[in-house]
């Protein structure tokens, strides 16, 4: 068994941690968000669903143009392809584990496209 620091694979300290799979034996991913207020994550899609759930926080999800809030103690399923976009509307840093069913997060952005 690996155990793994959640701050040891996070991009900043107090920030996202990153975890994929294929290089820890698991065959899933995950991101563990940490986002102040009016941030988030910006237009993407995965060829896979990928699930929210909410620890603490409101944050507000745009999947496929659908407005959507989601509270703390919830948990929302993003089906696969669809374009989805989330940000922090609550007063202090949220928290949130992202999951990917996959060994490694796979990932279109929207300013990536062309045109």
């Amino acid at each position: 068994m690996e155990i793994i620091d959640i701050e040891s694979i996070a991009a900043t300290v107090g920030g996202s941690a990153r975890f994929e799979g294929d290089g820890h034996g698991s065959s899933v991913s995950f991101f563990v968000v940490r986002n102040q207020p009016g941030k988030g994550a910006d237009k993407h899609r995965h060829p896979y669903d990928e699930t929210f759930v909410i620890l603490d926080g409101d944050i507000e999800t745009i999947i496929d143009g659908e407005v959507r809030m989601l509270r703390s103690g919830t948990i929302a399923v993003v089906p696969a392809g669809a374009w989805h976009e989330f940000k922090n509307r609550f007063d202090h840093v949220s928290l949130m584990v992202n999951i990917h069913p996959s060994p490694r997060i796979i990932q279109e952005d929207w300013a990536d496209l062309p045109g």
